[in-house]
């Protein structure tokens, strides 16, 4: 492997905490390091063991096995050049070598379970093992920070590292005046530790440079490790975040194997694979599924990344991923306690976006958060038929039905003439198209978007429906009921002879937003498709057919729905640049891999015809580019389709899991 490849490897613990790096080892990004702790799980995500830089004396000879870009532009040392096969399975797996020695790595994040004790902690093993005709001798220095993950450090006279050497172990704790760090420590299963404590300044983060952001990182390194190894021997080495802890067991290179067994039975219980009849790329898709999957503090609960590196866990991706993370998969208590969350945190009838890391109001910037909840709380009821959950939960949807009739944040409110769902508020953007640039979004959307009516008509129907049901329940009131499932139905014709509003002849596509002056948005977006993709679908089939043609020719592409169509004039076909270039972008063009979804149940629905989507790029991306073993939340518009954004998003991963047994994608 002589060129320097910088696609990425991800691990996460269920917490999430994550290790990442690329795979000639070399870091890009602010992101990367091999334990990034979530201190207060998912959140106050800390970077404290960037990576330990290795040299291998063999005959006299030392080889150094590292890669790092500097700030003068040198790339120093070159071990990637040294780097026979890097294997992302059963874990990420390194193997350098030359004629007369191998060395390998092996790196994995022990997982924590849904309902953590306080014995549960972040933590990373990492597995050294060597093979040579003669002995070796390694060097591990160990390179570590105690710093936000969106930020680098900086080497300051201020900032100091305290250690305390114990038995095969070292505690570190970073401190600054009135400031102390995480505690945490290294141990090892062998070698002996030399105390060296030096800054190694200016590294240079190319991705970030790329992006447009602060891209030069300065690091710090306590000291480091000798370790003579015979042919066939390995050393394991962990970091473990807290205070010290005399009743912990002392490390074992067994403890490694152990680690991976146990993972593997976990991934195995979780998704019956043993039993199951499920291919190598579905159990692998299940297992990229599975890092999204985490425990929030702040709420005791279930909640899901919305994208690895950067994102936290979001209310709407939540909820679009819900059937493929959760339903899909047979997850059904897991997709029960996503729903009892959103549920129990709906205020004002709309549902959170974002949770607080503490006991702070969620934030409720989302109009379609609170429809996606009842739209998925369908799909799990006609998953499940749990119908005692739906007595649980229908007063949500009460809640949630009369917020919108009477009016809540946002000006939100049902239009008594024709029935369909506004909103008109200056400088917020509350659908998925969320992007803001220098305080106003770019893509506004107020008034009446056609995927929020969507929705809305899809709510009415499944709320009617549900009355109906309920009225048949013993301790339900069956007069009141079944008036509420009569108003809904009458409700849900109105609105559906309301979309017709949205039906624009010219272009034979959906009008994406009727603006608050009344006026009509013709732009060709893919919130057509989206409006027919819900359980409940308020459009005939010709014009359904009509729609999906439309965007089959101007919005498909091999890796997902461009986000607007390319002879528009605000058309942006590569999502590069700053942090603003990229957000003006964002929805302007750019592909959405979690929206081929919805383009599959609109084309099923509507059409007898295959489904005219080639599987093959995507997947091949899934295997072979950006983060091995995921999918990437964003691609240009333009080909050749380049990845960009968060390497791992949850409804990229999840909206593939969903039609994982299509004909299309078997074949």
């Amino acid at each position: 492997m002589k060129n320097l490849d910088d696609r990425e490897w991800l691990l996460t613990n269920g917490l999430g905490s994550f290790a990442s790096g690329t795979v000639t080892d070399a870091r890009t990004r602010t992101y990367h390091g091999w334990l990034v702790a979530a201190l207060d799980p998912p959140s106050q995500r800390t970077l404290l063991l960037s990576h330990i830089e290795a040299s291998l004396e063999v005959a006299g000879k030392v080889i150094a096995l590292g890669t790092n870009y500097w700030g003068n532009n040198v790339i120093e040392p070159k071990g990637f050049q040294l780097l026979h096969h890097f294997k992302p399975e059963p874990l990420p797996t390194w193997m350098w070598q030359e004629d007369h020695w191998q060395l390998t790595r092996q790196i994995i994040m022990p997982h924590v379970g849904a309902t953590p004790s306080e014995s549960d902690t972040n933590r990373v093993l990492i597995q050294y093992c060597y093979k040579g005709k003669v002995p070796g001798i390694l060097r591990l220095r160990f390179m570590i920070a105690d710093r936000d993950f969106h930020h680098q450090q900086q080497a300051d006279p201020n900032l100091q590292f305290s250690q305390l050497l114990g038995q095969q172990q070292v505690f570190l704790q970073a401190l600054r005046p009135g400031w102390v760090g995480t505690p945490w420590r290294l141990r090892w299963t062998a070698g002996k530790y030399q105390h060296d404590p030096v800054w190694y300044w200016n590294y240079r983060l190319p991705e970030e440079t790329n992006r447009g952001l602060s891209d030069r990182e300065d690091l710090y390194s306590p000291g480091y490790l000798t370790i003579h190894l015979d042919p066939g021997s390995c050393i394991t080495l962990e970091a473990r975040v807290g205070f010290p802890n005399r009743t912990l067991p002392t490390l074992q290179d067994t403890d490694f194997a152990d680690a991976i067994q146990l993972e593997q039975q976990r991934l195995a219980q979780t998704f019956n694979f043993e039993s199951s009849t499920s291919s190598y790329l579905q159990q692998q898709l299940l297992r990229a599924s599975d890092q999204f999957v985490v425990y929030r503090a702040s709420i005791a609960g279930p909640t899901v990344i919305a994208g690895y590196h950067w994102f936290n866990d979001w209310g709407r991706d939540t909820l679009i991923a819900l059937p493929g993370l959760a339903l899909t998969t047979r997850r059904f208590d897991l997709a029960k306690g996503l729903l009892q969350t959103f549920g129990r945190y709906c205020r004002h009838g709309l549902i959170p976006n974002t949770f607080p890391d503490t006991s702070a109001e969620p934030s409720y910037n989302s109009i379609d958060a609170a429809l996606l909840w009842i739209e998925t709380l369908g799909l799990y009821l006609e998953a499940t038929q749990d119908w005692d959950f739906l007595v649980e939960e229908y007063a949500v949807v009460q809640q949630i039905y009369k917020a919108f009739m009477a009016g809540t944040k946002f000006n939100i409110q049902v239009d008594a003439a024709d029935g369909l769902v506004s909103w008109d508020a200056p400088s917020v953007a509350l659908t998925w198209m969320d992007a803001i640039v220098r305080g106003q979004p770019v893509t506004p959307r107020r008034g009446k978007p056609v995927e929020i009516n969507a929705l809305w008509y899809s709510a009415l129907c499944w709320a009617s429906t549900w009355a109906q049901r309920l009225s048949q329940e013993d301790g339900f009131e069956q007069t009141r009921l079944l008036n509420q499932a009569r108003r809904y139905q009458q409700q849900a014709e109105q609105v559906k002879d309301s979309m017709q509003k949205f039906w624009n002849p010219t272009n034979s596509y959906l009008y994406d937003t009727i603006e608050p002056d009344d006026r009509r948005n013709p732009q060709i977006r893919p919130n057509a498709v989206l409006a027919l993709s819900f359980h409940h679908s308020a459009f005939p089939a010709l014009q359904g057919r009509q729609i999906l043609e439309v965007a089959r020719a101007k919005l498909l592409t091999p890796y997902g729905l461009r986000s607007l169509a390319p002879e528009d004039v605000q058309y942006v076909g590569k999502c590069t640049g700053d942090v603003q270039q990229r957000d003006r972008a964002y929805h302007q063009g750019t592909v959405w891999s979690w929206l081929i979804g919805s383009f599959i149940r609109a084309w099923q629905r509507y059409t007898s015809q295959p489904v005219p989507f080639d599987w093959q790029p995507l997947l091949e991306h899934f295997h072979a580019q950006a983060c091995i073993g995921s999918i990437s939340e964003i691609f240009d518009g333009d080909a050749p389709h380049t990845p960009r954004g968060a390497i791992a998003q949850a409804w990229s991963v999840a909206e593939v899991i969903r039609h994982i047994n299509s004909t299309a994608m078997s074949s």
